[in-house]
């Protein structure tokens, strides 16, 4: 029998909790996580066995656990977990669920009913997909995600910085090309077979984990498998939380997770935006001496300004703060004054944003 966490500091962080999703997630504290990453039943039941080409069989999803009698059984049951899993997110949290055509549509409807706020919908398009052996439809070659933050207008977290890094410097999209688990990752049983039809490839948790989480943070997995949330959680630094009701599975993932290692804290640390930097005023400059009353700013036209004593600047033309002057002189509507206006040191230019990064990197 599982004690029931009541309170914050109950919370079973780094833990597999056996059960229902459903009956676990409302023991769980309101409020108490800040990602679920929720790969739920598909409901895509094969009719028959299917074969490949040369006859063999193909190991399809016949789990009871993907087995729902009617579409109208399927959404009692989506409702339901919905609904706790948005009762357990903190008020900035967010959601993100996979699915494929079978159900996909159908969690999305419920979850906007829910009073969810669909911020994307991502493709993960399948380098290597499996064919259509029946040669009767297309070869279905992606899933969908859909990422939820859990009211409209809430915050949520997204490190745009970092997934743009992922991407080589390019802006990350929402179509993902990532192969399906295979090899070393995919798990196998006692008889060599795969332990689990559906397993996730680790790489689209930690794309996921990245962009949407912060290391410390608790990411919940209320469908957890044979792991993969947790195991990739834990590499990146965060917290989590699985809940699965198979026990084969939850032992599984409890010694898959208990081989990975933690990466060290300066690996975690990703590229952050300038706007989530801490905030640094002008006159902190001339409070801690790195510019002084009567310091002259030069522009990229030459032209000159004089600092003042309450962080303001006094030019032929203007006065004001660094962005209101540069400004004026440009005849612009506005102007980022950090990167406009830089200060002479032993006969050369120096950027005063490089005195802020100085502040900044004090207060971090």
């Amino acid at each position: 029998m599982m004690t029931k966490p009541r309170r914050s500091e109950d919370l079973p962080r780094d833990t597999v909790l056996r059960g229902d999703c459903i009956e676990v997630m409302n023991s769980l504290p309101a409020g108490s996580v800040d990602l679920i990453f929720a790969d739920p039943p598909y409901n895509l039941q094969l009719k028959g066995d299917l074969h490949r080409p040369d006859n063999s069989l193909v190991d399809a999803v016949d789990d009871d656990w993907d087995q729902f009698d009617t579409f109208a059984a399927y959404d009692r049951f989506t409702r339901a977990w919905l609904k706790a899993a948005r009762r357990v997110l903190k008020p900035n949290g967010a959601l993100w669920v996979i699915g494929s055509y079978h159900n996909i549509f159908r969690v999305g409807s419920a979850l906007q009913d829910a009073g969810y706020w669909i911020l994307n919908d991502v493709v993960w398009r399948k380098s290597n997909p499996m064919p259509n052996f029946r040669g009767k439809r297309f070869t279905n070659a992606h899933e969908t995600l859909i990422w939820a933050s859990r009211a409209e207008g809430a915050k949520y977290t997204f490190n745009y910085e970092a997934l743009k890094a992922l991407n080589e410097g390019t802006q990350m999209r929402s179509d993902w090309v990532l192969p399906l688990c295979t090899g070393h990752e995919r798990l196998k049983d006692g008889s060599g077979a795969k332990a689990h039809p559906t397993q996730k490839p680790e790489a689209l948790l930690h794309r996921a984990l990245v962009g949407t989480t912060n290391p410390g943070e608790i990411v919940l997995d209320p469908f957890f498998g044979t792991g993969t949330t947790g195991a990739v959680a834990k590499r990146l630094g965060r917290h989590f939380i699985g809940i699965e009701q198979d026990p084969g599975y939850a032992e599984l993932a409890e010694a898959r997770i208990a081989k990975v290692r933690r990466a060290e804290s300066a690996a975690l640390e990703v590229s952050q935006s300038k706007r989530a930097q801490p905030r640094v005023p002008f006159g902190q400059l001339v409070e801690r001496g790195y510019l002084a009353p009567g310091d002259v700013l030069h522009s990229p036209r030459g032209v000159t300004a004089k600092v003042r004593a309450d962080g303001t600047l006094i030019s032929a033309d203007a006065k004001g703060s660094i962005h209101q002057v540069g400004a004026a002189l440009e005849g612009a509507p506005s102007c980022n004054g950090w990167t406009y206006w830089s200060v002479k040191r032993d006969n050369e230019p120096v950027p005063i944003d490089w005195f802020r990064q100085q502040i900044r990197s004090e207060m971090q």
